[in-house]
């Protein structure tokens, strides 16, 4: 009888779990299907989870475009630039504050948190980027995202769960601070690490906001602020195309806006396979602590 029992909330799980990924998955699935039809076939059935009448032409289309590919630049320096400044402050910073004969750590770290509740507000960051000279520049994209107080508290909690004795041993044979930290804690802290490296590259990749308020330029365009065009003047875009280059009703604003947006995902889909294996465990290591 238990086992029975066991087995329907066995079923009960499994189902709710595979209707939950179907949800999850439609949505990517419609639009790579959409992207990889023809506008005829997506009029027909636009709820489509696969390509009908199979073409690349929106594809083809969207790669003539130069301000795409600059966009893409720019968000790939603004997205390695932060990440590797981050994830180094992240290290220099949660170093110290794990270690318990650090002065005032407590005091620190009650900071750090109210960071997370309260900030500055809109206005005055836009006047210290502007006092700073660094509107219309990419530095207004990577440093405002540089430090997360969640992301250097798991940090920190990482470097506390670590034995303490790896480093009285090192330090009994000699070595500094630094070399305890380049060559023994942060080879060990590769969980954490890559999570942080996950969770700052998403930001950088998807932050929209920041493009919005501090560029003025389009060839400073980050790329969710190119695929904000992209949507908006969608069917411009369409219109101002050459039909006979493009075979026809075969490119249309659906078909264009639904490919920028698989291109646009395309490097956050390669990446994060290589990462999950690190994910759960550097969050549960990174929160054993508090």
């Amino acid at each position: 009888m238990r086992k029975a029992k066991w087995d329907l909330f066995d079923a009960v799980n499994y189902t709710l779990i595979t209707i939950i990924c179907a949800v999850m998955l439609y949505p990517f699935l419609n639009v790579a299907s959409v992207s990889f039809s023809s506008y005829s076939a997506y009029v027909n059935n636009p709820m489509m989870i696969w390509p009908h009448e199979f073409n690349i032409d929106s594809y083809r289309e969207i790669m003539k475009r130069a301000l795409l590919w600059k966009s893409y630049l720019n968000t790939i320096i603004v997205t390695i630039s932060g990440v590797g400044t981050g994830i180094l402050l992240y290290i220099l910073t949660a170093y110290p504050l794990s270690k318990r004969i650090v002065k005032g750590r407590r005091t620190l770290m009650v900071l750090v948190v109210f960071t997370m509740l309260f900030n500055g507000g809109l206005i005055p960051n836009f006047y210290l980027m502007r006092s700073l000279g660094l509107l219309d520049t990419l530095a207004a994209l990577a440093l405002p995202a540089l430090l997360s107080g969640f992301s250097l508290i798991l940090m920190k909690n990482f470097f506390e769960s670590l034995p303490e004795e790896l480093e009285e041993a090192a330090r009994i044979d000699g070595a500094s601070d630094p070399f305890i930290l380049f060559r023994i804690v942060v080879p060990l802290s590769k969980p954490i690490i890559a999570t942080l490296c996950l969770f700052a590259a998403v930001g950088y990749w998807n932050n929209f906001f920041n493009g919005i308020v501090y560029i003025r330029s389009e060839n400073k365009w980050p790329l969710m602020l190119y695929l904000r065009e992209v949507i908006q003047s969608a069917s411009t875009m369409a219109e101002q195309a050459n039909a006979a280059e493009m075979g026809a009703q075969n490119v249309t604003s659906e078909t264009l806006k639904y490919a920028t947006l698989i291109i646009v995902m395309i490097p956050i889909l390669c990446v994060y396979p290589f990462l999950q294996k690190y994910f759960v465990k550097g969050i549960m290591l990174g929160s054993v602590k508090g």
